[in-house]
């Protein structure tokens, strides 16, 4: 019977899993830069014209109810095994999660608030620079970080087109070309990944809003 786990295959192998750490890291933190490059306008453009929302929504949807291995499956005679595969599946499925996130801070600031910044002669584009958007942040940063953990935990599939980061450290361990602890290392890695990335954005969060704090201190 094989141990449950193996330091030596853990200390021998450091630069492997660094390797895999860092690629995960890589197409996790591309994937959500691309989507939220394409969210923001699409969000704005919802936002500024409610009747753009429901279709956004529905093809955002849409995407992100097709199974990941589905997806991979269609693009891959198209784009071979490529990052470019992987991270079309993985921005795909970012894109209604931040673009709900971003309409819904965007509409939850006061509409006196707006008006009141009208008032001072703030164009529309001020307003959303200046005001709207630094109120949203919560709202936004919050819909990034779930964005953000959902990519890391998809990361892990795209081990099975040569891309998985972390994954492909559990998907040789299932294969046997690692010894088992390999797959314990892809998943403790990725659990860690998380709810490192996690707090990170929960800290830039109160940092860019520290009124937020201030707010909650003052009614508690």
């Amino acid at each position: 019977m094989r141990p449950f786990w193996d330091w030596e295959w853990v200390g021998t192998h450091l630069d492997l899993i660094g390797d895999q750490l860092l690629e995960h890291l890589w197409l996790t933190f591309l994937a959500v830069g691309i989507g939220l490059v394409i969210s923001f306008p699409l969000a704005v453009l919802a936002h500024r014209h409610p009747r753009v929302y429901p279709p956004t929504t529905w093809l955002t949807g849409l995407l992100y109810t097709i199974p990941s291995l589905a997806l991979f499956a269609l693009l891959v005679p198209f784009t071979r095994l490529s990052t470019l595969t992987a991270e079309i599946g993985l921005v795909s499925y970012t894109l209604l999660i931040l673009i709900r996130n971003i309409v819904s801070g965007l509409s939850a600031v006061p509409e006196d608030v707006k008006e009141a910044a009208r008032g001072m002669g703030l164009t529309d584009r001020q307003l959303l620079w200046r005001v709207e958007l630094p109120l949203a942040v919560p709202v936004v940063v919050a819909g990034l970080r779930i964005a953000t953990v959902t990519t890391i935990g998809l990361v892990t599939v795209t081990a099975l087109i040569g891309k998985g980061g972390l994954g492909a450290l559990m998907l040789g361990g299932f294969r046997n070309l690692y010894p088992d602890v390999a797959v314990l290392v892809g998943v403790g890695l990725s659990v860690i990944l998380a709810v490192l990335v996690d707090g990170v954005l929960l800290g830039v969060q109160r940092l860019s809003t520290p009124w937020a704090g201030t707010a909650r201190a003052t009614a508690t």
